[in-house]
């Protein structure tokens, strides 16, 4: 952790001016590839395929370089499944993960300690967005399968000297029990999540308040950014809400700013591009864009331009003391959970965000079908009371479409540890 050691260091390079970020960028993506290129023959393969000349010494080069997708990433996997960019042989590698397989293939991803260190001090950004110091005590509320989750969570934690502690393979109560007794001051889980605990609190008569937590970290899928969602949680919880966004093949890349509406990308780790929806050229302020990401430090299990699949509106304006792009709103949802229904773009997270305005809905679900030759949206809404034409209302209002909702019996709807899958795509069905 040596280049991101201390709290001072990483306000240092946040408050570089953009040139500065940009030189510091491409000096250590030169020093990438002299790194890997000698031994990595998945990229090797694909600048020969591309015709790039090296150096890379300039920005107009680096944007001639190809993209990288998960699909090639998937297709160039062993038959056993061991990943197909690893630039050393296995025996270099001290850890194994897997993507989540939520839309399509697993995808089997190694690192080296050296890469490991480079996850656990990118994640001191996260921890410092939290204020995390060796006095917190910080629960795990994720089962620790294959998934990255928050494992290397669990170790930036003990690197800052504060109390990790798991609660894998656990029920809800039991946590809630660890919780108190553990005196946990800070939880880690899905916004999905959190609202769960906070219901079954409710059911069982558990005051959140109860144990002396102060901050919930959350990641995993949008919300944390969602400003109904991270008031329904705060409201619940009685503490703050921090967002964090990372992926497995690409490592923990975004951290909330000091007001929570928000993320910043860590662009001393990752550099971060942002492709127009309309003919992938450089997306322009605030348009809505695909983010595409260059790990820096992360040698073994490198990406490239990776075209994430996720969607954020950038900005460069915003900057305060923070000169790291922001996404306000967080990451907004994934390009394949898009919808067009009349001719606009309609996000599972819009429909989410406009859903928690609600209080008394618990959970609920929503489903895309066909009417006739058209696209159609439905909602499922569950708990008592609901005024379902009074959110039908708020859905119009505030998206500028008739979404038909039915309300379904209280604890009808799944509730989700990790991931959250609420959208159910019906629309190719018979």
């Amino acid at each position: 952790m040596d280049a991101l050691a201390t709290p001072a260091q990483r306000r240092q390079l946040e408050q570089q001016d953009r040139t500065s970020i940009a030189a510091h960028q491409l000096e250590r993506f030169q020093q990438l590839l002299q790194t890997i290129l000698p031994h990595n023959a998945f990229y090797q393969r694909k600048f020969t395929d591309a015709g790039v000349a090296l150096p890379i010494d300039s920005w107009s080069k680096f944007r001639q370089l190809p993209f990288t997708t998960k699909e090639e990433l998937v297709s160039a996997a062993t038959p056993s499944g061991q990943p197909g960019h690893l630039t050393w042989p296995i025996d270099h590698y001290t850890r194994l993960h897997r993507t989540s397989g939520t839309r399509g293939r697993p995808l089997m991803i190694m690192d080296r300690p050296e890469d490991w260190e480079w996850w656990i001090a990118t994640w001191q950004y996260v921890l410092d967005a939290a204020e995390v110091t060796a006095a917190d005590r910080v629960m795990m509320a994720f089962s620790f399968g294959p998934f990255i989750g928050f494992w290397s969570a669990f170790d930036a934690v003990t690197a800052r000297r504060a109390m990790a502690i798991p609660a894998g393979g656990m029920s809800t109560l039991a946590r809630w029990d660890l919780l108190q007794a553990s005196e946990a001051t800070v939880v880690c889980c899905t916004p999905s999540y959190a609202l769960r605990m906070a219901e079954v609190a409710a059911q069982q008569q558990i005051h959140p308040t109860t144990p002396n937590v102060r901050c919930l970290i959350v990641a995993g899928e949008p919300g944390g950014s969602i400003p109904s969602v991270r008031r329904r949680i705060e409201q619940a919880w009685q503490c703050r809400v921090v967002d964090h966004c990372g992926a497995t093949e690409v490592g923990p890349w975004g951290y909330a700013d000091p007001e929570g509406v928000g993320l910043h990308v860590i662009e001393s780790e990752f550099i971060v591009e942002f492709l127009s929806l309309k003919d992938d050229t450089p997306a322009g302020e605030g348009e809505l864009s695909e983010i595409v990401l260059t790990t820096l430090g992360r040698a073994g299990c490198p990406v490239i331009r990776y075209r994430t699949g996720d969607l954020a509106r950038p900005s460069w304006q915003h900057a305060k003391k923070n000169q790291f792009v922001f996404l306000p709103g967080g990451a907004l949802g994934r390009i394949d959970d898009m919808l067009i229904i009349r001719g606009m773009n309609v996000f599972p997270s819009s429909v989410e965000a406009v859903i928690r305005q609600f209080p008394a809905i618990a959970e609920f679900r929503l489903t895309a079908l066909k009417e006739g030759t058209m696209d159609a949206l439905r909602v499922e809404v569950e708990g008592d009371p609901i005024d379902a034409p009074g959110v039908a209302n708020s859905l119009q209002t505030q998206l500028g479409l008739k979404i038909a909702v039915q309300t379904v019996p209280t604890g009808s709807l799944p509730r989700f540890e990790g991931k959250a899958e609420r959208f159910v795509d019906r629309r190719t069905e018979p």
